[in-house]
């Protein structure tokens, strides 16, 4: 019996809590959402990178080279959103046109997609760098 009352009491304190004007002292719903920041992802459908090897290189100029090779930002793509760089392993992330590196060496670093075989590398405001990337083969 003393079960009951102890049960009736604790619904109607929530019942009481619940519909009483006034403010109330529970979690603060705007406060708890993740804050957007300049290295978000852009929104859009989740995808994968088509696994491969990737080389990246910059512009060249009229006298010389098309194409300056920058064989340190080169990548190899493999299953599982992971990638392969020089310098160690980690994972990305593909949200619509926008490709975050979220662990390993390129952390952080951010790629707008131009093309299946094609990414452009993002500077830190989100402008676009002059370092293209490529994917050159299927990789091994």
């Amino acid at each position: 019996m003393k079960t009951r009352y102890v049960f009736l009491l604790v619904v109607s304190a929530a019942a009481a809590a619940a519909l009483l004007p006034g403010q109330t002292h529970g979690q603060d719903r705007a406060a708890s959402r993740p804050q957007g920041s300049a290295t978000a992802p852009a929104s859009g459908m989740l995808g994968i990178l088509r696994h491969g090897n990737w080389e990246c290189a910059l512009p060249g100029d009229a006298g010389g080279e098309a194409f300056v090779p920058q064989p340190a930002e080169a990548f190899r793509i493999g299953t599982a959103s992971s990638y392969e760089s020089p310098e160690g392993t980690g994972i990305y992330l593909m949200r619509g046109t926008e490709v975050l590196f979220t662990r390993g060496p390129k952390k952080d670093e951010r790629f707008r997609v131009l093309g299946e075989n094609t990414l452009q590398k993002l500077n830190p405001d989100g402008t676009l760098s002059k370092l293209i990337c490529t994917r050159v083969g299927a990789g091994e």
